[in-house]
C-alpha cells in the first residue's frame, strides 16, 4: 500500500503576500523598538548630516537596527546587514532598506556619545514600558595561583607515558 505524502506549492508561495507585521506578535520587542525611535530626539543626528555623499539613511532606522541587534546580541555591522535581509524582526526596523555594513559601523562611530545617551532613554522607556526587565548580575572574580606552566605539563604527561599510564590532553 502506498503512503501519500504532503507537498510544497513552490507557485503558491512565490506569488504569496506577507506583511511583516503579522509575522511578529503585538508585544514583540521589534514593534517596541519602531515606535520608541520614532519619537526619540535626534535633531542632533539630523543637525550632523553632511551634504556630500548619497542620499542618507533615516537615523531612526540606523539607531533601531543598533539597538535591537544590541538587544538580541548581534553586534556586527555585516551580520546587522545580512539580518536586514533574512530575520523577520530586523527586516520590520528596516523597512526595505538595508544600509551597507560600513554606513552602520561610521553611524556608531560618528554619533558614539549621543547614541549613548539614547541607549539609556530607551532601556529606561522598556523599563517603564515592562517590556524589558532589568537586573543585575554580579560574577565574582577570584584569582587563584596556579603552578602549572607548559614545560611542568610537558614533564608530567612524558612521564605518565614511560610510567604507562593514558597521557592527558
Amino acid at each position: 500500500m502506498s503512503r501519500a505524502f504532503k507537498t510544497v506549492a513552490d507557485v503558491a508561495t512565490v506569488d504569496l503576500m506577507i506583511r511583516l507585521g503579522d509575522c511578529l506578535p503585538p508585544n514583540h520587542l521589534t514593534r517596541f523598538v519602531v515606535d520608541t525611535t520614532a519619537h526619540l530626539a535626534l535633531s542632533a543626528v539630523y543637525a550632523r548630516g553632511g551634504a556630500c555623499g548619497g542620499e542618507p539613511y533615516v537615523p531612526e532606522v540606523l539607531f533601531g537596527l543598533l539597538f535591537y541587534g544590541y538587544a538580541a546580541g548581534v553586534f556586527s555591522a555585516r551580520k546587522l546587514e545580512q539580518a536586514t535581509f533574512e530575520s523577520v524582526p530586523f527586516c520590520f526596523i528596516a523597512g526595505s532598506l538595508h544600509p551597507a555594513p560600513d554606513t552602520l559601523a561610521a553611524f556608531r562611530k560618528t554619533f558614539l556619545p549621543v547614541l549613548e545617551n539614547l541607549f539609556v532613554e530607551v532601556l529606561l522607556l522598556a523599563q517603564l514600558a515592562e517590556v524589558l526587565k532589568l537586573v543585575v548580575i554580579s560574577l565574582a572574580g577570584t584569582k587563584i595561583h596556579a603552578n602549572a606552566s607548559k614545560s611542568h605539563a610537558r614533564q608530567l604527561s612524558a612521564s605518565a607515558l614511560l610510567a604507562g599510564a593514558p597521557a592527558r590532553r
